[in-house]
């Protein structure tokens, strides 16, 4: 009970803290507008809604510039409230000795060569300078006030209370439930604070100076999202707009009072400046240096894709560099303290990264090995793919498949790098090879001139170069004959493969080469011919088992036959 009461008695008095900022804003408002500024010196303002339109500085006749300014304030007014004018009916008139500005037959203001001569320009310019942003600013009056914009302003006023009640709401609930973890603190994650065996600040006590400070956290953030509620409301009615703009006018005079204290905390704010500015420049003519670098050819000894890798390694030795010569510069930057914590965050940094900071040298390794650079089709290990991404750390590769391989540079490094693509467009293209074994009985020059007519017929098979054939070996059932092919199209070594391997199958079965090895068993009496049907003669007929007598077999060595009942049970 005691803590719902307590829970209303906030709820109320925060309600009391809006009703009273809002009085005060209010009351704010009318003193703005009741003491409009005025300076006898450099002119009266002509005023619009608060907002300075121009500024009278010499007078006419027996009116002063301050009645001058009042009159064409009221005028100007007048004529703004007036929606049946137009603001295109706005226009200048020259006589001999004034400029006139009207609206219609309205005249709303009158140049003299005073007025021009204090504004150090011509009157015509004057005119229509001033003519210029009166249609401007007349227009976005207009567009201000108009029932549109004032519904849509209440609307919002709306939506942003319920989105200020809401957020008031669930920040108080996350405190609240930060807070009931209270007890947690102390004993199992807050330690007392100790000098040897000096206790200076027990768990509880620590444990209570952080629930003050999220305490002062949360008051923070609920002044801060009133702010920002009251900001945004005040901007959307033209007749608070201007009072929401000095709100955030004294807020950004709050925030500049801030970062001028916290400016004298740094005495040596020009030397990190210019140590800046020579960074600047010096990186500036660094990328310039490292474009022509960059160029095609520019110089044989440097190669245009080092230019870029070069440029932010380089790039980072310079800011660091700048950082190590700015540092002593820093406040706090020779306290124990502040070096304490340096130590210990490069220590974190060290011990943490040694496998990042091995992938980013193996990294840079690669860029100046020119192992392989992006879409070259390489092997890595056991992984086959083109180079979608070579960084720092990390290679990407894309199989056939589409499957992204992501590969450290420590790994791409201590392994075997087989690029496909690197002579493919030279003068010796990427050679393809495969390997048929065939029988004994098959011509090997029948098999060479099949194979090579395979290749001829493949597609993306060169012809110049002109694919061979090699016998690599001689192997107790069979012939190893290996083809070898040009092709200028790496990428696609897959279906280049798929291609020639159905044509060295139909070339083949086209002359009567049956690829029965290296493994294959088969009756040939009685059974099919293994060549498909469509390259067989259309007399082919199966052919049938051939049964021989024994005959002379059974004769024993002493040259008799053997009698009918020694014979072998067999009925040729």
């Amino acid at each position: 009970m005691k803590a719902r009461l307590k829970k209303r008695f906030r709820y109320w008095l925060l309600q009391l803290l809006v009703a009273a900022l809002t009085v005060t804003i209010a009351t704010v408002t009318i003193a703005q507008d009741v003491a409009p500024s005025s300076n006898a010196i450099d002119g009266t303002p002509v005023l619009l809604s608060g907002e300075e339109l121009f500024v009278i500085q010499a007078r006419v006749g027996s009116f002063s510039a301050a009645e001058r300014a009042q009159a064409v304030t009221q005028r100007i007014e007048a004529f703004a409230n007036n929606g049946a004018v137009p603001v295109e009916s706005l226009k200048v008139e020259d006589q001999e000795y004034s400029t006139s500005i009207a609206a219609g037959d309205k005249l709303l203001f009158t140049i003299t060569e005073a007025d021009a001569k204090a504004a150090g320009k011509a009157r015509s310019q004057l005119a229509r300078e001033y003519t210029s942003h009166l249609q401007m600013v007349i227009q976005q009056y207009r567009q201000e006030r108009s029932s549109k914009s004032i519904l849509f302003g209440v609307l919002y006023t709306i939506l942003a209370t319920i989105a200020l009640f809401i957020l008031l709401k669930l920040l108080n609930r996350a405190f609240v439930r930060i807070l009931t973890r209270r007890g947690t603190f102390s004993g199992t994650r807050l330690f007392a604070l100790r000098i040897q065996n000096f206790e200076l600040l027990s768990a509880a006590q620590i444990a209570a100076l952080v629930t003050r400070l999220l305490k002062w956290v949360r008051l923070a953030l609920a002044l801060g999202l009133l702010a920002i509620y009251f900001t945004l409301v005040l901007s959307l009615f033209p007749w608070t707009k201007r009072l929401g703009a000095t709100i955030v006018g004294h807020l950004l005079e709050a925030l500049n009072g801030f970062w001028t204290a916290f400016l004298s905390y740094l005495p040596n704010l020009f030397i990190i400046a210019f140590i800046a500015v020579i960074t600047y420049y010096v990186l500036r003519f660094t990328r310039f240096l490292f474009q022509q670098l960059g160029r095609d050819q520019a110089f044989p000894w440097f190669y245009p894709e080092w230019a870029e890798p070069t440029h932010k390694l380089a790039t980072v030795l310079i800011i660091a560099l700048a950082a190590v010569v700015a540092f002593p510069y820093l406040p706090g930057s020779k306290s124990p303290a502040f070096q304490g914590v340096s130590l210990f965050l490069g220590l974190l940094i060290s011990l943490g990264s040694s496998s990042a900071i091995s992938n980013m040298v193996a990294g840079v390794i690669l860029i100046y090995t020119r192992a392989f650079k992006a879409g070259d089709r390489v092997k890595v290990g056991e992984a086959i793919g083109d180079v979608v991404e070579k960084t720092l750390l990390v290679t990407q590769l894309r199989t056939i498949k589409n499957v992204v391989i992501t590969i450290p540079n420590s790994t791409v490094l201590n392994s075997q790098v087989i690029n496909y693509s690197a002579l493919s467009q030279t003068e010796t293209p990427l050679i393809l090879h495969t390997t048929v074994t065939l029988g004994y009985d098959v011509p090997w020059r029948k098999v060479h001139e099949t194979l090579i007519g395979a290749a001829h017929a493949s597609q993306h098979i060169l012809q110049n170069p002109a694919p061979f054939v090699l016998q690599t070996s001689l192997d107790d059932f069979y012939v190893s004959y290996e083809l070898n092919a040009y092709t200028n199209q790496p990428a696609i070594m897959a279906k280049i493969y798929s291609e020639l391997h159905q044509n060295i199958q139909d070339k083949c079965n086209e002359v009567g080469i049956e690829i029965l090895s290296p493994h294959y068993r088969a009756v040939r009496d009685g059974n099919q011919n293994t060549i498909p049907e469509d390259y067989l003669p259309s007399d082919y007929v199966t052919p049938r088992f051939r049964i021989d007598s024994l005959g002379d077999r059974l004769i024993p060595p002493n040259g008799k036959p053997n009698q009918p009942d020694e014979q072998a049970p067999f009925n040729g």
